[in-house]
């Protein structure tokens, strides 16, 4: 019986915005599908929707920026950002290891959002 370690990661990837609504999800929903096969859990998701860029990344000057927030085995991060190297849909990405300081600002964060959205629904 060896024991796992879980790690908390951020990953923020930019797809290409020349893919429809299905294809962005499918895209997503593969990323969150790894982590999960590796035994991990998707803690949050966040859909920025299509944001200017600074400059261009393959002539596009837009891309939808896409947060996953998780906890997995730190051996699946070299794995994980391989496929994102692969895949052409996505043109930038970036891990993160948080540390207990970003863990709380995190856990901080998603209940402000939540409570927004909730104050939206009455």
């Amino acid at each position: 019986n060896k024991l796992i370690i879980m790690n908390n990661y951020e990953t923020v990837f930019i797809t290409t915005p020349v893919l429809s609504n299905d294809e962005y999800t499918r895209t997503v929903k593969k990323y969150a599908e790894l982590i999960e096969k590796a035994g991990g859990k998707v803690v949050q998701k966040e859909d920025w929707g299509l944001k200017q860029l600074a400059y261009p990344i393959q002539k596009k000057t837009t891309g939808f920026y896409t947060l996953l927030q998780f906890e997995v085995d730190p051996q699946f991060i070299r794995k994980f950002e391989v496929e994102f190297k692969r895949d052409e849909n996505i043109m930038r990405f970036l891990t993160t290891r948080f540390d207990k300081h970003g863990l709380a600002y995190a856990e901080q964060r998603r209940n402000k959002l939540s409570g927004k959205s909730k104050k939206t629904e009455q």
